[in-house]
């Protein structure tokens, strides 16, 4: 097991391994993201009713946004490889034991569920894009018109989408050679923090899309391209509390999930121990109790419970920190994780 010998010296493991850069904390969070973005689209297709005004925001530019997202995560991915050429090798099996495997596989289910989830009310929202494309308009009806494969299209997202976020635990919960990953609240905790991003994205989306005078002031260049798509529809401004309910939620679910996973590591070997003290008093504890914990969850979850209270007006401030402490919190693991190993139990 020891890592550390007389003989080998290589700078990207010894003395600890920093083989990942930048691209894996990008990539699971964007994955995240995508994840919660798919299993909020399923849920809220679902739950639709014939008769209700169509969810723009939440079943139209939620998928559509995670399909570009995705893009720019596989991307990442891609450019992490060392032989790029190759990556076609994962399509040629399946490993059942193996974490990259399925989360290859599901990476392929992700593209035609979020599809065929913005499809369905394309038209309705972007009239200017179905007018411009009538094919969009016949797909549309093809899919509204069976209510069967509506259902099946909401049920897809949903659990293509769940898949998706505790993969993106799971992928480093495996690799139980570096001590901070060896837990398996990892899959829970990038799952939560995926869908309390998504939400937030989805909520900061509708602040600027609402009516002027309605949103906030900071926001009006942004609008230029959703207004001339939607020709003046603007979204449903009564989504916009729940979406700031169901972010809380997740917010605080995720710093349950936290304090779970500190508590397990603080009550395990000496080595576990030793693993969380990087993000409890060591060099990555500045930056998770400021940027995951404090920016990230705490001030959010405060800001949005004033909001809904109407004790303050609701601005973007609280949906950027959420994808702030988001990505910070994926960077806070994979590096301080790459820096705890086994050997620490013997140093001094």
């Amino acid at each position: 097991m020891l890592e550390l010998t007389t003989t080998r010296h290589n700078p990207e493991i010894d003395p600890g391994m920093h083989i990942w850069g930048w691209e894996i904390p990008v990539y699971l969070f964007l994955g995240g993201l995508v994840a919660g973005l798919m299993i909020i689209s399923g849920v809220r297709l679902l739950l639709m009713r014939p008769t209700e005004r169509h969810p723009m925001i939440c079943c139209t530019v939620g998928p559509l946004l995670g399909l570009a997202l995705l893009s720019l995560g596989m991307l990442a991915l891609f450019l992490d490889l060392s032989h790029k050429m190759f990556v076609w090798r994962l399509y040629t099996t399946f490993q059942i034991t193996s974490p990259m495997s399925w989360g290859s596989w599901i990476l392929l289910l992700v593209y035609p569920a979020l599809g065929a989830n913005a499809l369905a009310h394309l038209p309705e929202a972007i009239p200017a894009l179905a007018k411009r494309f009538p094919v969009l308009v016949t797909i549309s009806d093809f899919i509204l018109g069976r209510p069967r494969l509506v259902l099946g299209i909401g049920l897809a997202n949903m659990l293509v989408g769940i898949g998706l976020g505790i993969y993106t635990g799971i992928l480093l919960g495996a690799l139980t050679a570096r001590p901070l990953w060896g837990s398996s609240l990892l899959g829970p905790l990038f799952l939560f923090s995926g869908l309390s991003t998504a939400a937030a994205l989805l909520h900061g989306i509708l602040l600027v899309a609402l009516p002027k005078g309605e949103r906030p002031a900071f926001a009006d260049f942004l609008l230029g391209t959703l207004a001339k798509w939607s020709q003046g529809r603007a979204p449903d401004p009564s989504a916009g509390p729940v979406l700031a309910k169901a972010d809380n939620s997740f917010l605080t679910i995720e710093l349950g999930i936290i304090g779970l996973f500190l508590i397990g590591h603080l009550g395990s070997t000496e080595t576990h121990r030793r693993a969380v003290d990087l993000l409890l008093h060591g060099p990555y504890a500045a930056v998770f109790w400021v940027g995951v914990i404090g920016i990230g969850i705490v001030t959010p979850l405060t800001l949005q419970f004033l909001e809904m209270r109407n004790r303050i007006r609701h601005t973007l401030v609280p949906s950027v920190f959420v994808l702030i402490g988001g990505l910070t919190l994926r960077f806070i693991l994979v590096y301080a994780g790459q820096d705890s190993h086994w050997i620490q139990a013997s140093l001094p």
